[in-house]
């Protein structure tokens, strides 16, 4: 989330009742146990098949080094909506959109990580193993906004990643995503960042896969007047490495497009957010343009996650207001527009090769 749209959020939660930042259950909900006869048996589920994943010249690969497109949900602050998720939600994700990845948005500021350490990293521990039983990928996502500079949560982060991959570097479904949307700062100094970063999750693990943030809110430089060549040129010095990219399509259009187009044939690329919507992750859909970019990630094998799984009262958000009070997740009649509109692209799942 950009810090315009955290921006936005913060001028209206007093008023929305949905967004919940000061119920007690928003703040210290955990998964529930996994209690589902609907679950996939575990060889057909996306780690089932896939298995430990790499990242093969510019392709994000599976065991079998064949290029796949992961496709899923990213939840909204764990601060503010983790009670959206949790077993009857995550099964419907599973089972009912058939997803293959959920994105897990630990806030670093704005009342997240940095007011109650172990609470959040308790709760990021817990929906990994969620993830992990349900056969979905587990996107650590360390969502980092405001200080847009990384730099400026690297103690906070080596503490945070250095216990996330320590406990759950046996599992083969774990990806670490080390710097959301970083902005006002140089590719420079977010390539500092990473290079230091990088280690510590390989002194642990030494096999998963790391995300990092581009420059200008992970838009290749974009919207801070750059471009991509910033990347290209000057690459992270590390393997087994990716760049994400955001977008919002009714905002981010062709200049944006067109970056992420020539950007994928020379990077590993993965979209760790996105939505129909204006970069405030509210406002009309653009469905037209958002199938757009979803037909050119098709094409070239990118993985997606799309903002968000949660009932905020914003468009962007998929499950109408007040869903998640409750226990009904499947089907589409709990859904928003935006939320019918991409569970359609997640369940037409990638055929993951094998052989």
């Amino acid at each position: 989330m950009s810090r315009s749209r955290w921006a936005a959020l913060a001028g209206s939660i007093a008023l929305a009742a949905t967004a919940l930042v000061t119920s007690p259950a928003a703040s210290t909900a955990a998964p529930a146990p996994i209690d589902s006869a609907a679950s996939r048996p575990a060889a057909t589920t996306p780690v089932g098949i896939n298995g430990q994943l790499h990242v093969c010249g510019t392709k994000l690969c599976n065991q079998y080094g064949k290029p796949i497109q992961l496709r899923g949900m990213s939840t909204h602050g764990l601060q503010w909506y983790s009670q959206c998720v949790k077993t009857a939600s995550l099964d419907a994700l599973a089972n009912d959109w058939k997803a293959d990845i959920l994105r897990i948005s630990l806030y670093v500021q704005e009342g997240g990580y940095e007011t109650d350490p172990r609470r959040f990293t308790d709760l990021v521990h817990g929906y990994i193993e969620e993830a992990t039983k349900r056969g979905l990928y587990a996107l650590v996502d360390w969502h980092q906004l405001d200080p847009g500079d990384p730099n400026a949560n690297l103690s906070k982060a080596k503490t945070f990643f250095t216990e996330i991959a320590e406990r759950h570097k046996d599992k083969t479904n774990i990806i670490y995503d080390i710097a959301n949307e970083p902005n006002n700062v140089s590719w420079a100094g977010i390539k500092s960042y990473a290079e230091q970063m990088v280690p510590v999750i390989r002194a642990k693990d030494p096999d998963g896969v790391v995300f990092v943030g581009t420059h200008g809110w992970a838009s290749l430089g974009i919207s801070d007047g750059r471009t991509e060549n910033d990347v290209i040129s000057n690459p992270v010095n590390a393997t087994n490495l990716m760049y994400t990219f955001h977008f919002y399509a009714a905002s981010h259009q062709d200049e944006y497009f067109a970056a992420l187009s020539r950007a994928a044939d020379r990077i590993p690329l993965f979209v760790t957010e996105f939505g129909t919507q204006t970069y405030t992750g509210d406002g009309g859909n653009d469905f037209a343009y958002s199938q757009k970019y979803l037909d050119l990630l098709a094409a070239k094998k990118i993985g997606w996650t799309n903002w968000n799984f949660s009932d905020d009262f914003r468009s962007g958000a998929v499950f109408k207001p007040g869903t998640c009070a409750g226990n009904t997740f499947t089907g589409t009649s709990v859904l928003k527009p935006a939320g019918v509109w991409v569970r359609d692209r997640i369940r037409t799942a990638d055929a993951f090769p094998t052989s």
